[in-house]
């Protein structure tokens, strides 16, 4: 029997979808195999042991329900796990396989990553840089246009550089991108803080809005077409699932439209066989270009107007609540949930 360790929840925008991810996954470790161990991050940063029922995760009710200790993941690769600090003194848990289940910043940018590299942990998911550069639109886009990937237009613009050369920055927007725009901050995740853009007055707007969210951000020409999402799972010989396809409720596929509403989920996508093939064969190059591991999940659109695939991006820990697109695409192709979490740990273990 092994013990994996899953961290949720992080001081990140994100905190509340991390919760409920780690709460589906726990549900479904197979218990046969792993002995679960729970280590939970406060909205304002603390860390505890939680040894409390899955189910208080979502919510935070674990915060309050008399279940935590303090506790932290050593970073002397000699501990190999987690120290924790009760009544009754410090003691130490042995861990095997580490799954950071946490979305956007300082879960899926490198920085637990690093931790977990500096811990001589097996973690589950890609590597520090490959996950910094996945996590930044701006330099994702870059290694994309390099490995000559199909994208939308694409324009990126700092804080500090944007209150210098506003005017000028929004007409050279209007002229390269045309509208509409959408206007994303470069680090972040779940759709937060993205706007679309109709003219030069909700652009201005727009570009205040994300930089409440990151001091870089990152503007996309519009694609009219179809919103699809393909997972991949693996090391050097990766696999791509089937692909999916998104029917947002709202004008995109915002924060609410993936976790709050009704938006419509097709598996598989109403594709032809032909661009099924593409998309998942894109979805592959993309994997590689960004230097992958364990997992992803690729987004694209494919254009209304001529069937092109265009790149979106990577997010390299995807969500895995019961409505998330992963699962249910593997789980379409006959890889169970529990399967799959067996697969990825036994992949993060191949990494050291």
């Amino acid at each position: 029997m092994k013990t994996a360790l899953v961290i949720f929840g992080s001081d990140s925008s994100e905190h509340d979808v991390s919760c409920v991810s780690a709460c589906s996954v726990i549900k479904n470790i197979p218990s046969d195999k792993y002995e679960t161990v729970m280590l939970g991050i406060t909205k304002d940063g603390k860390w505890y042991l939680f040894e409390g029922d899955v189910d208080l995760l979502p919510e935070d009710k674990w915060v309050s329900s008399g279940k935590i200790t303090p506790a932290i993941l050593s970073p002397d690769s000699n501990d190999r796990g987690l120290v924790v600090f009760g009544e009754n003194g410090v003691r130490k848990i042995h861990i095997d396989v580490v799954f950071p289940v946490l979305h956007g910043k300082n879960g899926e940018d490198g920085t637990i990553q690093g931790l977990l590299e500096l811990a001589k942990l097996p973690y589950v998911g890609c590597g520090v840089l490959s996950s910094a550069v996945c996590m930044d639109k701006d330099f994702a886009n870059a290694v994309a246009d390099f490995a000559h990937i199909r994208q939308a237009k694409w324009l990126s613009v700092k804080k500090c550089d944007y209150k210098n050369i506003k005017v000028e920055f929004i007409k050279k927007c209007a002229s390269y991108l045309g509208f509409p725009i959408f206007v994303k901050p470069a680090n972040a995740g779940s759709s937060v803080g993205i706007s679309k853009a109709k003219d030069a007055s909700e652009l201005e707007k727009a570009i205040e809005f994300a930089f409440g969210f990151d001091d870089k951000l990152v503007l996309e020409e519009a694609i009219v077409g179809s919103e699809v999402e393909c997972a991949v799972l693996g090391n050097d010989e990766p696999i791509a699932s089937c692909v999916g396809e998104i029917a947002p409720c709202n004008e995109f596929y915002d924060y609410e439209a993936k976790y709050q509403a009704d938006s419509g989920l097709f598996i598989p996508a109403r594709l032809s066989d032909e661009k099924t093939a593409k998309v998942r064969q894109a979805a592959l190059e993309v994997y590689k270009a960004l230097d992958c591991r364990g997992l992803s999940r690729c987004d694209f659109f494919v254009r209304e107007s001529d069937g092109e695939v265009y790149f979106n991006e990577v997010n390299t820990i995807p969500g895995f609540t019961a409505i998330s697109m992963y699962p249910k695409l593997f789980d379409k192709v006959g890889i169970s949930y529990g399967e799959l979490l067996d697969r990825l740990f036994t992949l993060a273990e191949e990494n050291r």
